[in-house]
């Protein structure tokens, strides 16, 4: 039976890269999928209305998510495994309608992104837009589409100049590709997010909780830098709630995972929910000031100003009236 998720207004759903196993139905709330336009890297949004569906075409094309999923409203949601979705696809032609008018509404959107690119003054040649396509796809780990737009390109132009290129982008999207397959079968073993509990390595000392145990693990992967899984970690124990001390330690880290792994709009976006959720989270001040380098890396200099003059006055550091109450403004204190 699909399970009935509830998120308060600015939770993330998903985000960017994850592994797709769940397609969703939005039965209270509205929903915010945020996409990059092709040309310009810059987000473009699709709202989903109660009744829609989302996130069908990653789930059952077997690839990463290709939006971040952000609830603008307190949200209610059917979450659907692929065969109860497809059982109910099935007996209900009316949902069929749905998914199609879904996916025309999204070949428009990438359609006229792509005829924005190709109405410019200056005409790129076909040869270098179609591999330019490619490394998009790759350079934000879409790799299925990465893989099929290298194979276009080495067909057509076997000769190009770009086809020594094309050729190992190919092999390292064919490489993550079968990776992410592999993260996926592993994963299907796992108990799903939404009811996972935590459990302690198998030499975990008796002294110390699950949760803990699983807390300092997640620290260690930081330590040895990966990222990807301190963040999977993490985002199990806040899921599980177990231990409300680890679960608001988890909160902070996850967001510092992001940040490490370069997802500097998803940190801010991540950060903004947890302060609204903790507003009195006690790694405040480094959170403030994870945001302002955020900030900083998407080259929105005023921003990151804001967020570290209010870290550091937090953390104890003088600050004169009127720039605290400007960083309070921005903060909406």
């Amino acid at each position: 039976m699909p399970k009935t998720l509830q998120y308060r207004s600015g939770s993330v759903i998903y985000f960017q890269g994850d592994m797709a196993d769940k397609i969703f139905v939005l039965k209270v709330g509205q929903i915010n999928l945020v996409y990059q336009d092709i040309e310009t890297g810059e987000d473009t949004h699709d709202f989903v209305q109660p009744g829609e569906f989302f996130g069908v075409k990653s789930t059952l094309g077997h690839y990463p998510r290709e939006e971040n999923a952000i609830a603008l409203q307190d949200s209610t949601i059917m979450a659907f495994t692929v065969p109860e979705f497809e059982s109910l696809a099935l007996s209900n032609t009316r949902i069929i309608m749905k998914m199609l008018k879904i996916f025309s509404k999204q070949l428009r959107r990438i359609h006229q992104q792509v005829s924005s690119v190709m109405e410019k003054k200056e005409q790129p040649d076909p040869e270098l837009g179609l591999f330019n396509i490619g490394e998009y796809y790759l350079r934000n780990k879409q790799y299925s589409q990465a893989r099929y737009v290298f194979n276009r390109y080495l067909t057509h132009y076997p000769l190009g100049r770009k086809a020594n290129q094309a050729e190992k982008n190919l092999e390292l999207a064919e490489s993550q590709a079968r990776a992410a397959a592999v993260g996926k079968a592993s994963a299907s073993h796992r108990t799903p997010p939404e009811i996972v509990r935590v459990k302690p390595p198998v030499e975990a000392p008796k002294n110390i909780s699950a949760t803990a145990a699983a807390y300092n693990e997640a620290m260690d992967r930081i330590l040895k830098r990966k990222y990807q899984q301190a963040y999977i970690a993490f985002n199990n124990i806040v899921q599980a709630d177990a231990e409300p001390e680890y679960t608001i330690k988890s909160s902070y880290e996850l967001g510092r995972c992001l940040f490490l792994l370069a997802k500097y709009r998803d940190c801010i976006q991540y950060y903004t929910t947890m302060i609204t959720r903790y507003p009195k989270h006690p790694k405040l001040a480094e959170t403030l000031f994870f945001m302002g380098q955020s900030y900083e890396k998407i080259g929105k200099k005023e921003q990151a100003a804001i967020f570290f003059k209010k870290a550091r006055s937090l953390s104890g550091e003088k600050e004169d009236e009127s720039q605290e109450k400007t960083a309070n403004k921005a903060l909406g204190a």
